[in-house]
């Protein structure tokens, strides 16, 4: 069957339907409505550009948490370019805007894919409490099964009985097998049978969930180290995907929840979620540029189809762009 790929079927899901698809604008509200009222308003009707121009676009550019970091590599550039004389009034600024936005995103536009393989594909998710870590599994394994791949589940979250229950929930409605222990046990042991029991099974993909926990509790922190070293008795190239969920809604401390989590885990993707109910979508340029690490999905709405896979231009667009 080759590579699984998210981005081709989503592309061909929206080719196909586009009517039953709506515009990611729409789901981004709040976000687009921070960027185009109080960052792009102000550009608007072929203004010339001056020093006040400028200092107004990056302040509203922090205002709108894209971050520091972020705001300054793209105000070098536009500064240059108009040092330049290459923008020469305020609507050529938001188009180069637009374009560094983009640019800035596009290193980390790496759709999550997942080779035919004799042994099953692990992805070992994290992430804080609240970040929508259970809801986003869900929905990867509708997604993933719909795509013709097998799937099991692993509720290693085994500090919060409703996680159990809510990761069996999307079994049952989706017939996928889900590993489970009692309240209170060893996580490390509910995955470590979770992926003898997969690979017994010649399951494609197991998705493990693991406890919610702050991104500064050291003990709990030594933990999820323990279930990657006890995945790795059973599979030595497991997990091959350690995916963070982070709530888009808590805007910069997504960021440091990231940076602790990758220090601890090594990282391999991001997923960031609750994106339809917040104005601080613009954390996903500071996350850019401050990590690198690939955003595989974004989520925008309580649907399946709404763990959408990441794409920079499309997300830039759905911002900034004025028709």
């Amino acid at each position: 069957m080759g590579i699984f790929s998210f981005l081709k079927r989503q592309k061909k899901e929206r080719d196909a339907a586009p009517e039953a698809d709506a515009p990611l604008e729409k789901k981004l509200t709040r976000t687009r409505s921070r960027f185009r009222d109080n960052l792009l308003d102000f550009m608007l009707g072929n203004k010339p550009i001056d020093a006040d121009l400028l200092e107004e676009l990056e302040s509203q550019l922090i205002m709108a948490d894209v971050g520091i970091d972020a705001t300054s590599r793209v105000m070098k550039s536009l500064n240059q370019q108009v040092s330049r004389s290459e923008v020469g009034d305020s609507d050529a600024l938001r188009k180069a805007l637009q374009q560094e936005l983009t640019e800035l995103l596009r290193p980390v536009e790496q759709p999550l894919e997942i080779p035919d393989s004799d042994s099953p594909f692990v992805i070992l998710v994290v992430g804080v409490n609240g970040s929508g870590k259970t809801t986003t599994i869900g929905k990867l394994a509708k997604q993933l099964q719909d795509g013709g791949k097998s799937v099991m589940l692993a509720a290693g979250d085994t500090f919060r009985a409703a996680a159990v229950e809510q990761l069996q929930t999307w079994g049952e409605r989706n017939d996928v097998p889900v590993i489970a222990q009692g309240t209170g046990s060893d996580s490390a042991s509910v995955i470590f049978d979770a992926v003898q029991s997969a690979k017994a099974r010649n399951i494609d993909v197991l998705i493990a969930d693991t406890a919610g926990r702050l991104h500064t509790q050291n003990n709990l922190m030594d933990e999820l180290q323990k279930v990657k070293r006890v995945m790795g008795k059973v599979d030595s190239s497991a997990p091959h995907e350690t995916l963070i969920v982070l709530d888009g809604g808590t805007g910069q401390n997504a960021l440091n929840q990231a940076q602790q989590f990758h220090e601890a885990m090594q990282l391999t993707g991001m997923v960031v979620t609750k994106l339809d109910g917040t104005a601080k979508g613009g954390v996903i340029f500071a996350i850019a540029e401050k990590l690198g690490l690939p955003i595989r999905f974004i989520g925008v709405g309580e649907q399946v189809a709404d763990l959408e896979v990441f794409e920079a231009e499309r997300y830039v667009n759905a911002l900034v762009a004025t028709s």
